[in-house]
């Protein structure tokens, strides 16, 4: 049975069994850390290390609810892969597969650990070529891949279509251990569980002020957390505190679903070759699809945080797409349409680490298009690094990574959007 969703409620909201709210920061309290965000980054810190240092304080704030951001309103697959990072070098690429593998496998665990049910699958997902030269391109990345041990599969258009049947695409690569997950129950799953450890959550509690010293002043509307530690799990949000204004600019990605026709998918989904990328995914009796134009993404003014106003012509451009791959869903109507915001680097990589002054400012940021997986695992590397223990990420290409600068308004603004009318391609800037 398909939810009702209300405006801009994504379909991972409306489809999650409901939790009890957790009560809004009042009055002044101390604690040895303080995570702004309930999102996978913060969360997953929570978690990571309230399991490694039970004796620790921990304090969560969330400015809405838990999972409000692109934790909760992104496409659900599962990913390998870091974006922004080639795989020309046999030594990296292997080594950035086993993190995103270590990274999928830690979600499985903390799933495992939970009372709530996840929907957590591993069945697989595609990546399709629309062309006949980038199908010979992939077939021989995935040549060279697999002559490194990695287990992807090049799929002709008949192989292909016995996976899912995509207008338009002339092959694709098959990864077996990629996925799909629910992130709204894994992260009210998670909720649960951290409560009971004694972690503090806080929804209803935007931090309005950050004061760093040797100790960390977080201010919100009624209340203040004094502590050792600050973590950063912000992603595009961090801009208004002073965090990574320069560095992350918030995208703004339509989504929409709509019922699944009978078709067979044999994968939880796939996303093409394309710069604008488009992506779906199916779970239950729905796709959901986003991407594919200039009009499925969106960068507002000075780093405007939310969507506010009319969605028509985003939501018609992913229809549009929509109906170019799935032309047996053109006609569905949308049972959700939903904005999220990513946060974006010039590189499209993310970076995770530790700043400030003092050295007690730890950070997640940067996570789009493969966060599921990475902003699931920065909590297990930002436990580490509270711990002092690099040795196992250094060599990873989001380990203390430097961001490019954006400049500032109005160049911010006229270069997003001329470039894109221009190009119909994203700004970035390999390294």
């Amino acid at each position: 049975m398909l939810p009702d969703i209300d405006e801009n409620e994504s379909w991972w909201w409306a489809s999650a069994a409901p939790i009890e709210p957790c009560s809004p920061l009042r009055g002044a309290v101390e604690a040895d850390v303080v995570i702004l965000g309930a999102g996978f980054a913060g969360m997953s810190t929570a978690w990571h290390l309230s399991h490694a240092r039970p004796d620790l304080g921990i304090v969560v704030l969330e400015a809405r609810r838990v999972a409000n951001g692109a934790s909760g309103r992104n496409g659900g697959m599962l990913l390998n892969w870091i974006n922004g990072v080639d795989q020309s070098d046999e030594q990296v690429t292997r080594r950035v597969w086993a993190c995103t593998q270590e990274a999928m496998a830690t979600v499985e665990e903390v799933v495992r650990a939970c009372r709530r049910p996840v929907r957590l699958v591993r069945d697989g997902c595609l990546e399709v070529q629309t062309s006949s030269d980038r199908a010979e391109t992939a077939h021989a990345r995935v040549e060279r891949l697999a002559g490194w041990g990695l287990p992807l599969r090049w799929l002709d258009a008949k192989a292909l279509g016995e996976r899912a049947r995509l207008n338009g695409a002339v092959s694709g690569i098959f990864d077996p251990t990629a996925g799909r997950l629910h992130g709204v129950e894994l992260l009210r799953a998670m909720q649960e569980v951290l409560l009971d450890r004694g972690v503090r959550i806080h929804e209803q509690s935007p931090a309005v002020k950050v004061t760093e010293g040797e100790h960390v002043t977080v201010e919100t509307p009624d209340g203040s957390v004094r502590a050792r530690q600050l973590v950063l799990a912000l992603n595009g949000y961090s801009g208004p505190l002073g965090y990574f204004r320069d560095q992350v600019f918030p995208l703004h990605s339509h989504v929409v679903a709509v019922p699944a026709a009978d078709q067979a998918w044999t994968v939880s989904g796939f996303s093409d070759d394309l710069d604008r990328i488009a992506y779906g995914t199916r779970i239950d009796d729905v796709v959901l699809f986003g991407g594919g134009s200039n009009a499925a993404y969106a960068y507002r003014w000075n780093n405007a945080l939310s969507w506010h106003g009319p969605r028509d012509r985003a939501v018609g451009a992913v229809r549009a797409t929509l109906a170019r791959y799935l032309p047996d869903l053109a006609d569905r109507p949308a049972v959700a349409t939903w904005t999220g915001t990513l946060g974006i680097t010039l590189s499209r990589c993310c970076s995770i680490g530790v700043g400030g002054r003092w050295n007690n400012v730890l950070y997640a940021t940067g996570f789009a298009g493969h966060g599921l997986a990475l902003a699931n695992l920065a909590g297990k590397v930002l436990a580490d690094l509270y711990q002092d223990h690099h040795e196992r990420w250094q060599d990873l290409p989001f380990y203390q990574r430097r961001l490019g600068w954006i400049p500032p308004e109005p160049f911010r603004w006229l270069g997003y959007h001329g470039f894109t009318t221009l190009t119909g391609r994203s700004p970035r800037k390999n390294d």
